[in-house]
Order: C-alpha cells, then sequence, then structure tokens
C-alpha cells in the first residue's frame, strides 16, 4: 500500500475468516481506534464483517500493517500465517537519488515447536553485557532446569519465503549494470531475526524503520530484528546472477532468499558468504554527547520464567507479567514530556522491542551513546542494557511489547497510559 504523507486515506478492511481480527497499522502516530490493538481499544474487525475507518498517514516513510491478535499455542494464528503487508508513505519532499525501488517481505512459514536454547546473538554490537543481569538469568536457568523442568517452547519454519516466494520460485530481480536500487525490506516474521547479503555489493543504509538516519554508512550485511524495516541503496556494479539471501545455510537453502540478474548474464545463481560483520545500531547516528535530557526516565527490567506456562515460558516487565484480563495500564505518562525508557534485559533471549503510535530516538546502546536514531523497533541483545527516548505527544493508550509473537503472548507488554 502506497500513501502520500498527510492526506487523508479510508480504507475499508473486509475479514472473510471466522475470527475477529485486528490490523495494526505499524509505526504510525495514529489515535487508538485505528492503529489496531485491542489493549489499547481499538474495535475488533467482526468475523465474517468489515470496518471502515480513515486516517493521515505519517510519518513518511516504510511502515507496514499486520495483525495483532495474541494465538498462545496455535501457530495458525496471529503473525504466523499471511497477514502482513508493506506499507509506504511518499514524504513530501523526495530527494530522488536512485533509478528504481524493491520492496522485499521477508517471511516464514510452516510454524512448528521445538525446545528452546541459547539464541545466538553474536553479531550484535556492542557485546557489553552487564554482569548482573547475566547472574541473576543465569541462575534462574540453572534453578529451573534443577527442578527437571526442560527449556521452554520455541518455534521453528520450515518453508521461507521472500515476497510470498522460496528462493528459486518466482521471477528473479532483474537490474542493470548502474543502476541505484533502493531497497525496502521488511520482516514480517513472528519470531525470526534476519539477515541479508548480496556478494559483491554493500548496502548503503539510508533509514531505519522507515526514517532517515543521521549518518548514511555502507554495510555488507543487513540484520533486522522482528518487525525491523531497513531501506539501503545498492549500486548495482558486480555484474552476474546472484543470490541474495540470509546468512543462515538451512534458512537459504528452504527459501529464504531472491535471485539478482543482471542484464545479458545468465547461469546459476551464485551465492558466497560475507566476510564476518557485526550490526551496530551507532554506525547510523551522531557520535558525542546525549542529545536533549528526558523529564523522566523509567526502569523497566525484563525477566524470564522458564517453562513456567504449560511448557512456555512466562515473561515479565518489572516482574508484572501482562494480563488480558485487566490490561491495566502501567506506567502513567503526561503529555508533551520527554521519558527516557532504561530497559534491562535479565534473560539470554534478544527481545525486539516495540512501541506503538510513537517513534523513540536510541540514546545508549549496551554502554554506548549515540543521538538521532529514530525507531519504532530496536533489539535488545542478552543481559544488555538499551535506552531511547520519546515525547509522549499521542494520548491514550498507548501499548508496549516484545515483538517475538511468543514473547508478547506470554506476559511480555505493558501499557502505558498518556493523558
Amino acid at each position: 500500500m502506497r500513501f502520500k504523507e498527510g492526506q487523508k486515506v479510508v480504507v475499508d478492511v473486509h475479514n472473510d475468516t471466522d475470527t475477529p481480527e485486528q490490523l495494526h497499522w505499524h509505526g504510525q502516530t495514529l489515535p487508538v481506534d485505528v492503529d489496531g490493538a485491542f489493549e489499547e481499544g481499538t474495535p475488533f474487525i467482526p468475523a465474517h464483517g468489515m470496518r471502515r475507518i480513515g486516517f493521515s498517514p505519517g510519518p513518511a516513510g516504510l511502515r507496514f500493517y499486520h495483525t495483532h491478535l495474541t494465538p498462545g499455542a496455535d501457530l495458525s494464528g496471529g503473525q504466523y500465517g499471511g497477514q502482513v503487508g508493506t506499507v509506504y508513505i511518499e514524504p513530501k519532499h523526495e530527494p530522488g537519488r536512485y533509478d528504481r525501488e524493491v520492496f522485499l517481505m521477508l517471511k516464514e512459514f510452516q510454524p512448528a515447536f521445538s525446545r528452546g536454547g541459547d539464541m545466538a546473538m553474536d553479531f550484535l554490537a556492542p557485546a557489553t553485557r552487564v554482569k548482573v543481569l547475566e547472574e541473576a538469568g543465569e541462575s534462574a536457568m540453572r534453578a529451573s532446569l534443577a527442578k527437571g523442568m526442560r527449556h521452554g517452547f520455541e518455534v521453528g519454519y520450515s518453508l521461507f519465503s521472500i515476497n510470498g516466494r522460496m528462493l528459486g520460485h518466482g521471477d528473479p530481480i532483474r537490474v542493470k549494470a548502474g543502476e541505484r536500487v533502493l531497497f525496502h525490506i521488511v520482516n514480517g516474521s513472528a519470531t525470526e531475526i534476519r539477515s541479508l547479503a548480496l556478494p559483491g555489493h554493500s548496502f548503503e543504509v539510508i533509514a531505519l524503520d522507515g526514517n532517515p538516519v543521521p549518518t548514511t554508512t555502507h554495510v555488507p550485511v543487513l540484520w533486522l530484528g522482528t518487525a525491523e524495516r531497513v531501506s539501503a541503496m545498492v549500486e548495482m556494479n558486480h555484474p552476474g546472477v546472484w543470490v541474495m539471501g540470509d546468512l543462515a545455510d538451512d534458512d537459504r537453502a528452504r527459501g529464504m532468499g531472491i535471485v539478482i540478474e543482471y542484464a545479458g548474464k545468465t547461469g546459476k545463481p551464485k551465492w558466497t558468504r560475507p566476510a564476518p560483520f557485526k550490526w551496530d545500531y551507532t554506525r547510523f547516528g551522531r557520535s558525542g554527547p546525549d542529545g536533549q535530557a528526558p523529564d523522566e526516565t523509567i526502569d523497566m527490567t525484563f525477566t524470564k520464567n522458564n517453562a513456567a506456562t504449560q511448557g512456555f515460558n512466562e515473561w515479565r516487565i518489572n516482574d508484572v507479567a501482562f494480563s488480558m484480563d485487566k490490561m491495566e495500564p502501567m506506567f502513567h505518562l503526561r503529555q508533551g514530556r520527554r521519558y527516557r525508557l532504561r530497559m534491562s534485559n535479565a534473560s539470554d533471549d534478544i527481545h525486539p522491542v516495540h512501541l506503538h503510535r510513537h517513534s523513540f530516538e536510541l540514546t545508549r546502546i549496551a554502554g554506548k551513546t549515540t543521538a538521532g536514531i529514530m525507531k519504532d523497533v530496536v533489539m535488545l541483545g542478552g543481559y544488555q542494557q538499551v535506552e531511547v527516548d520519546f515525547v509522549a505527544d499521542n494520548p491514550g493508550l498507548t501499548l508496549f511489547h516484545c515483538h517475538q509473537q511468543l514473547h508478547m503472548d506470554f506476559g511480555f507488554m505493558a501499557l502505558f497510559d498518556c493523558a
């Protein structure tokens, strides 16, 4: 879907399923009756019914839409299915430094449960861990395993796709030597972190989560947490037929890739692994001292109770698991004030945390300060801390959660109430 910034649109959403639905307009600053989260008070789209909504799209850039239900143990519901799509909001002034745009939606299918272990996160930098968080998390896990508990359930997938097609199926992206192609990439997964590389080429990252970055930077690999987006320019200067795909060999072999074919070139698509590379948000920001001081700092600590809910991990924020029965706000905000979220991860999992109806500025990543990077999802590494600032400028209830479907379904959510 393509909109123009600030130009009001009316959308009729038809639900032809047997289940009431929510359609979340991820990354937009919309009122609660449109945003698409029942926890905030958005009305459901009735089963076999329709809901008409009107809104002014914004902010400009790469956004997306997706279902916003809590399927829990039902792997046929929520974001495990296919209800996800790209939204691009054209800015009022577009510099147009590219020859063409290509939109890529990364998505997995055929989910199945497995027993979890440690989540790989050696791609993140800085790698600084907080010792007290690590000791607490590891101690809790050892105690759980000593009681005979197994690791909590995780989700794996059999099929992987870009734009609904597995690697080798569907048309390639056909390019010409010398073209500047702007790729808009969405990680539409329910649970997975994705990487993307194109042999012999580099990505000039110009926007994260749809928002222009202060420092455009060339990188050999893109990493996207669940629900993150990257807009990156690629200069087509290495003719051939290539596989642009995930670094994980198994995932790429089962579909997570797409062919890039230069004009006049034929043959079997080639894949070569890039040199090791660390994903560091701060490379896209401004270095130096912190920016504007917050009016208030909110401390949030995330903990895991291994396999505590019928074999699923229970997740807590400040020792409270979110209740769909109560849905009480945890934090009360005053409109117009600037808040800093100081988030501490006392688990070994990476959490792509998301704040609805607002964008936030990254201010500190694993001990390293930065400024100017505006996002709505950020990956918080195991036993690490991240700080982000946002202005409470959108009144009403605002949902905060980990965008990993299993985590949010089993407690990793909180409500902010802005008045």
